[in-house]
């Protein structure tokens, strides 16, 4: 009996689809179709990105994200680098809702979960709410993206140095409120 080649981890980026050459200029060009065929191709990917860093705001920052991405679609040169350019525009964004809403809603004590409460290790979301926006998106980038420390730099906007010292914080911060 052959044993069978186990399955190969999920990629980060949906698959595109066979003619996404042709459909992305499509959509640049006003086709009503393409464009409602892109946004339901990238629409569960950005959703995906936005909603761990902005948590709460996640819908808000899908959304704006989405109207980015058609706002400024014209400005993509290359098809094939859609799901990347998307990835930019919705971590920017995801970041960006968060760091406002950490602005507007600063957390109070009460809200807080108690030391030793047994609810608090298994709620992954409780314990990526109180992560800074930077540390959620560095995690998510590099833990759940698989993205190299270049790549997070460039899409966040900060040198390689900066995303290993936020990644080593932001994992330090999570083991730590997950222990409790």
């Amino acid at each position: 009996m052959q044993q069978q080649p186990p399955p190969e981890p999920p990629s980060p980026e949906p698959q595109p689809p066979p003619d996404l050459a042709e459909l992305v200029p499509a959509a640049q060009g006003g086709d009503a179709l393409a464009l409602a065929r892109l946004l339901d191709l990238v629409t569960p990917y950005v959703r995906r990105l936005c909603g761990p860093i902005a948590l709460e705001d996640g819908a808000d920052a899908t959304q704006e994200a989405l109207i980015a991405v058609f706002r400024h679609l014209r400005q993509l040169q290359e098809p094939a680098a859609l799901f990347g350019w998307v990835r930019a525009i919705a971590v920017r964004e995801a970041v960006r809702h968060a760091a406002r809403a950490a602005r507007l809603r600063p957390a109070e004590l009460t809200e807080l979960p108690a030391p030793g409460d047994p609810e608090l290790g298994a709620d992954i979301r409780d314990v990526l709410a109180r992560l800074s926006p930077e540390h959620r998106a560095v995690l998510l980038l590099r833990d759940l993206e698989g993205l190299d420390e270049r790549h997070c730099a460039e899409l966040l906007a900060v040198a390689p140095g900066t995303v290993k010292s936020r990644l080593s914080r932001a994992r330090l911060s999570f083991r730590k409120a997950w222990q409790q």
